[in-house]
Order: C-alpha cells, then structure tokens, then sequence
C-alpha cells in the first residue's frame, strides 16, 4: 500500500478517535497501547532488532508529520512514531498536558511495546516533551535529537516580541493562553488556522499541499483536538517549574543532537540547549523553514543517522 493510502480504522474499541480517517504507510503498523491510563497511538515498522528511533511531532501535527523520514530510517532502524496526547489519533484527556506528565505516558508506552532504550528525536512541542523525558527518564535513553523548538522555562523566551518581523513566529504563544477566546475564534476554522501556520512557517509555501493541511486540520478538529493542542501551551508555565526543579539535580548527560534550518525559529539549537546539556552538537538543514521533516527528509533522515552512527561508535555494543 503507498503512502497515501487510507485504510478503515481497524479497531474502533483501541481507536479512541474512531472519526478520524487513520492513513497507513507502507511497511509500517498501527498499535494502540496504555500508557499511564490513557491510550497513545504509535506507528511502528523499519527493521527489527535493530535500534530503536522513536518519533515525536509537534503543532500542529501528529506523526504522519515523519512520513517521509520514517521509510529512510527504516533501512536500518526500528522506527517508533507516537501521537501526543491529544495528538493524532491518540487519547485526548481534558488535563495533564504538562510535558513532564506527557512524558511520562511517553514512557509508558515504550515500555508497554517493550522498549528498554532508545534513540529519541522530537520537534516542536515533541521536542519540549522529548527534554522533559530526558530529565526523567536518562536512563532510558541513547541520544535525543531536538529539532527547531524553544523549551519552556530553558530557551522559550517569557515575553512575546513587538517587533512584526519576528513576532509572527511566536505571537501564538500568548493567544493560547486566553481562556475561551482562541476556542471562540477557532471552532469551525481549523483548517484556516492550520493552513497559516504550515504555510508561513515553511521556506516554501507549497511546502504542503491542500490533501495534507486538510489531514492535519481535520486532527485539531476531531473531537478534543484543539483543547488538546492549547493545552500544552496553557501547561507550559508548569512544565517549565518542573524543568527547572529536575535541573536542579543536575544537567543532562545523554547525547544531544540540536538540528536547526536555515529559515527556522530557532538559530543554533544545540548553542540554546548547551548550557543545560553536558554533550550538545549542532546540525544546520538548508533549505528548510520551521517544519524540518517534511520540508528536508533526507537532509533529517542523513543528520539522524550520522548522530547515531557517531554516538555508537563511542558506547557499548547493545541491541535497541
């Protein structure tokens, strides 16, 4: 089956989005699992036995955001990619957004697939998720990759800027913070709003084309979706105090990977995160916007494989 293509949901009793059209990738399969309660949606597939690469995306998207990464990593890697809460088709609780919380059903559900270590590589408020679980979960860890993301309460500035010439990247912030508004204006048009975003972000503004920006609005739209998606805005103060408390035991050890675009939010991922991280190296992908993945595959899919093959040619000889 192509990527493409679009397959009845399977099980509407695991489904806990059954309404929502589930897209299938070729060589890849859906699982539904428990994870500290609630049930989180992964797409698994890529070669077995060896290590293992979980993905997390970011707003406002879900895993299919790693379509055209995952075949790539597949070659040689057991790929793993998860919907957050909220996200996809995954669960959508009506709290508990904050990213250590979701980092914790994160957890729950690699163990649930029976996942001792592996290789994390998250974007946007996946990656504010991704640190959070490096903090808690170290040990578990081979390496995390951080794409284009301020982290709340370590990179995410507290203000928003005035100045319109980079306002427009971060002016979200604040509106998903008011109570109520952003749900007034937004109900009804989420695909206008999704649209903005996919399209101002990337380099290009066919970047994306309208069968995926109306994938994507159709997630946020789905029952939940879009309380889901403010609510990690509206839990990022609580997600920064617990980051803050967790670096008071200490930085990070794990090998971190900070992979940043030449027209991105952010200009030197691995320079922002260095000061909490004990072994931060730093990729710039050319020719790509906000929404890395999508915009450069093989760029991302060559940056990923190079920081693994490089971490592991400097640990021990394990499997996963």
């Amino acid at each position: 089956m192509t990527a493409d293509a679009m397959t009845p949901n399977r099980s509407h009793e695991q489904n806990p989005v059954p309404g929502l059209p589930l897209h299938d990738l070729a060589g890849f399969t859906h699982r539904w699992v428990d994870a500290a309660g609630i049930r989180l949606h992964a797409v698994e597939g890529g070669r077995p036995g060896g290590p293992t690469v979980v993905l997390l995306a970011g707003f406002p998207q879900t895993w299919w955001a790693w379509r055209k990464v995952m075949p790539r990593l597949g070659e040689r890697f057991h790929v793993i990619a998860i919907d957050l809460p909220g996200q996809g088709h995954s669960e959508r609780p009506q709290g508990g957004y904050d990213t250590h919380t979701v980092a914790s059903r994160v957890q729950a559900a690699l163990t649930a697939l029976d996942v001792p270590k592996y290789w994390l590589v998250a974007h946007d408020i996946g990656a504010w998720v991704a640190f959070s679980l490096a903090l808690k979960y170290e040990e578990s860890l081979r390496g995390v990759a951080l794409l284009d993301a301020g982290i709340p309460g370590i990179t995410l500035p507290d203000s928003v800027p005035t100045d319109p010439d980079r306002a427009w990247k971060t002016w979200h912030f604040a509106f998903h913070l008011v109570p109520e508004l952003p749900e007034t204006l937004l109900t009804g048009r989420e695909r206008d709003y999704v649209d903005w975003f996919l399209k101002a972000k990337a380099l290009s503004p066919n970047a994306f084309d309208d069968a995926e920006i109306d994938r994507y609005a159709a997630a946020v739209a789905a029952e939940g979706g879009l309380h889901a998606s403010l609510a990690y805005y509206r839990d990022a103060a609580e997600s920064a105090r617990r980051n803050h408390e967790a670096l008071g035991r200490g930085n990070l050890t794990v090998p971190v990977l900070g992979i940043s675009s030449s027209h991105g939010s952010i200009p030197d991922m691995a320079a922002s995160i260095s000061p909490w991280v004990a072994n931060a190296t730093g990729v710039l992908i050319p020719q790509a916007g906000h929404f890395i993945p999508d915009e450069q595959p093989d760029a991302t899919a060559d940056a990923l494989t190079a920081f693994i093959d490089q971490k592991r040619a400097g640990q021990p000889a394990v499997t996963g």
